[in-house]
């Protein structure tokens, strides 16, 4: 009953906020609402992903976070002008490295820590990976050195091909998942495990779910626009830097996801995990670069998407340990371990650069 109210909620202090104004109270039950429309999002995602099975559910997940991620996104950017020309690539750069390090080392580690070594299927998580590397570097990191426009930024016609290039390598990487290698993303079979054999929701549930699902996207929308001056005002009125915004919107988004790859990682089954920790970073960018590259162009919205160079060193390990790890197949609770303290380099460095 919950999942029912809180969408319902969320879009009455929607319009509350519309008629009322964002004053002190307001914000903080629009808070309240724009978590609770996320976790509920994620809620009914995950009902209609269970409805059309895996490999489809994962795909389920990961499009109704993105949904989520590039809507906060556009919001902070149409409200923030020049000042949030930066927003994208911190959001961005912020979700690579939680759902990199701090997902899959999460993942890896209870699991480890549960079942000693647990596998999943190498030949769909490194496609996956070396789509990601492609993606991660035509988006923050050849805008740093390239000669066009000044450094971090690109032309419109650079834009519109990362874009381009971008969403070909998603939809490729959905073709092969979906239809071509499905077999690559599925997990192994486990008779001990409970949550292999529940029933799945029926045909009208589901599409309660994703009206419900709808509702929720919506509401965090709309929530995320009333609300994005005031985070900004906070994040800076406590003297943290501004890449702490991309990194806030991204630890939102990302935590109902990260619960449910925990979740199944505990069970045993590391290769959902996978599925879910992989096909979101992908989506992060695959969908999120082509939205905001055409709200850039469309409304001459300031843009800046390279990398500093701590940053870009950061990103390359990352990308380097991420490499070695998903390389075998099998992992245990060492892999974790580097991953974790890799995010704990990460956190550390944004807040004290």
């Amino acid at each position: 009953m919950r999942w029912i109210l809180i969408p319902a909620l969320a879009l009455l202090l929607l319009v509350a906020a519309i008629v009322l104004g964002v004053g002190p109270a307001v914000a903080v039950l629009c808070a309240a609402g724009l978590i609770g429309a996320v976790l509920a999002a994620v809620h009914h995602a995950e009902v209609v992903a269970h409805r059309v099975g895996e490999p489809y559910g994962t795909l389920v997940l990961a499009l109704a976070v993105t949904v989520i991620e590039a809507s906060l996104i556009l919001a902070m950017m149409f409200a923030g002008g020049e000042d949030a020309a930066v927003l994208p690539r911190d959001t961005l750069y912020a979700a690579v490295m939680i759902i990199l390090n701090g997902v899959v080392g999460l993942c890896i580690l209870v699991g480890g820590l549960k079942h000693r070594e647990q596998v999943f299927r190498v030949e769909g998580s490194s496609g996956a990976l070396a789509a990601l590397i492609v993606m991660a570097s035509t988006s923050l990191v050849f805008p740093t050195f390239t000669t066009t426009t000044p450094s971090g930024t690109y032309s419109t016609s650079q834009l519109g091909f990362v874009a381009a290039t971008s969403a070909a390598l998603w939809g490729i990487f959905v073709f092969v998942q979906a239809v071509r290698h499905r077999d690559y993303f599925l997990p192994a079979a486990d008779p001990a495990n409970p949550e292999a054999h529940a029933a799945p929701p029926t045909a009208r549930q589901a599409a309660a779910s994703f009206g419900l699902l709808i509702v929720c996207l919506v509401s965090v929308v709309g929530l995320a626009k009333m609300l994005s001056p005031m985070v900004e005002r906070l994040v800076l009125e406590a003297g943290a830097p501004k890449a702490v915004i991309g990194i806030v919107i991204a630890f939102l988004v990302l935590l109902p996801e990260t619960g449910a790859a925990t979740r199944a990682a505990l069970a045993n089954r590391l290769q959902t995990s996978m599925n879910l920790a992989l096909g979101s970073a992908l989506a992060s960018i695959g969908l999120t670069i082509p939205v905001v590259a055409a709200a850039a162009i469309f409304f001459h919205l300031p843009l800046h998407l390279g990398l500093a160079p701590k940053d870009l060193v950061l990103l390359a390990v990352t990308l380097l340990v991420s490499a070695v790890t998903l390389g075998t197949g099998r992992t245990y609770l060492m892999q974790g371990a580097v991953h974790l303290v890799l995010f704990a380099a990460y956190l550390f460095l944004a807040f004290v650069p």
